[in-house]
């Protein structure tokens, strides 16, 4: 045989060998998925709208019932089936971890309500999650070592370790191009959510949004956005927990290993909800909302609970997105973010936010969603060329691998 050909062959079974190796990679339907999420996740606050006599803290105990614990454990029992094996094996440090996180996502998440009050649907998701974009998705790529070197009880390396990561392959440069280009579009929307506050007559403010209050509502966006994006650091750092998904038998799939990961942080997130809820409910006297009989019981239940469920599938699409993504995963958080404002300037323009704004202000806007569009693309490319391994590094392997003569 000669030699180039038995090199030919080699290559051929270092990358079947590769490919069974190493889950499948997919990234265009990876940037599908996060976009699904980004829809959920502009959209979940609508069924809210259809409760009726009940109180803040009311609905939204339900929505978190349903949205925080119910829904994603019952779908990490049918897609999980390890995953108590799981938890009782994982590294007590790493658990506490993603539930601190999912925390303090929840004392962001409790302002989430207020700041779409104070702002409206499209401009407080484009502020709120413009800043959890921000730091979810540059930030947890950098720690990970740190975290990683914490849970192993090995000493911290420097965080320059991290910021690797971001850049110095074809595929991380592309796609952190992406996150700073969706970044771009979310600071145009935010501008042209500003012009539009100068713009409208009062009148009309506060018939699209009925408590509109700029001052308010950018200070709440703020510390929300920031705190929010605690749920980036805690679903992307459980890498120890999805590896025991992955081995501990009855075996989790790849695409489901997320999961364990997922409920922990969502139950952090519950313990501030749903505590700061109960405290409203005895400090109002809003406890009788549950059995009132001045108000459609049932379908209070059953639009908050859908609330809930609509906002828990976003997150369920990062995990189960993140695996389609190969090496490049940490760049999902910005597609769904980038996606969320998409769909939430979308629903804005049609609930009226936008009406009589300046050509100025829509220009502003149109670009902002023409970029967080351009940024997925840009990111499904960093994707692909993740994808691909140089044909100089398969020679090299393929040589290695044929025996000497």
């Amino acid at each position: 045989m000669e030699p180039n050909q038995a090199i030919a062959q080699a290559a051929e079974s270092v990358q079947t060998a590769a490919a069974l190796a190493a889950p499948a990679t997919n990234p265009a339907l990876g940037i599908v998925i996060f976009a699904l999420g980004g829809l959920a996740g502009a959209v979940f606050y609508l069924p809210f709208k259809k409760v009726k006599n009940w109180a803040w803290e009311s609905y939204w105990f339900i929505y978190a019932v349903f949205g925080l614990v119910l829904v994603p454990w019952l779908l990490t029992l049918v897609t999980s089936p390890n995953v108590f094996a799981v938890l009782g094996k994982a590294p007590g440090k790493q658990l506490l971890y993603c539930f601190c996180c999912g925390a303090a996502w929840g004392i962001g998440g409790l302002t989430w309500g207020l700041m779409i009050r104070y702002l409206g649907v499209g401009l407080g998701l484009a502020i709120g999650c413009g800043l959890c974009s921000a730091a979810g998705t540059l930030i947890p790529p950098i720690v990970k070592p740190w975290l990683d070197a914490l849970v192993q009880g090995t000493p911290l390396p420097s965080l320059f370790a991290g910021v690797k990561s971001l850049y110095g392959t074809p595929a991380a440069n592309v796609s952190l191009i992406a996150a700073l280009v969706s970044l771009v579009g979310i600071v145009l929307v935010g501008m042209a959510g500003m012009s539009k506050e100068k713009e409208l007559p009062d009148e009309i403010k506060k018939k699209a949004v009925a408590e509109f209050n700029f001052k308010k509502g950018i200070t709440v966006a703020i510390f929300s956005g920031l705190m929010s994006s605690a749920m980036s650091f805690g679903l992307q750092g459980g890498g120890a927990i999805e590896q025991l998904a992955l081995t501990t038998a009855p075996v989790t799939s790849n695409t489901w290993k997320g999961m364990p990961v997922l409920v922990v942080v969502l139950l952090g997130g519950f313990v501030i909800n749903g505590a700061w809820c109960l405290y409203l409910n005895s400090k109002n006297k809003t406890l009788g909302d549950y059995t009132r009989k001045d108000a459609p019981i049932l379908a209070n239940i059953l639009f908050a609970g859908l609330a809930g469920t609509i906002w828990c599938s976003q997150f369920v699409c990062f995990k189960t997105g993140e695996p389609k993504m190969g090496k490049i995963a940490y760049i999902g958080w910005a597609v769904l973010m980038a996606s969320a404002i998409l769909f939430s300037a979308l629903l804005g323009i049609g609930l009226g936010e936008w009406r009589s704004t300046s050509t100025r202000t829509r220009t502003r806007l149109v670009a902002g969603l023409v970029l967080l569009i351009a940024s997925a693309v840009i990111a499904g490319y960093g994707g692909k060329l993740g994808q691909e391994k140089p044909t100089s590094d398969i020679a090299k392997t393929a040589e290695s691998v044929l025996p000497q003569t």
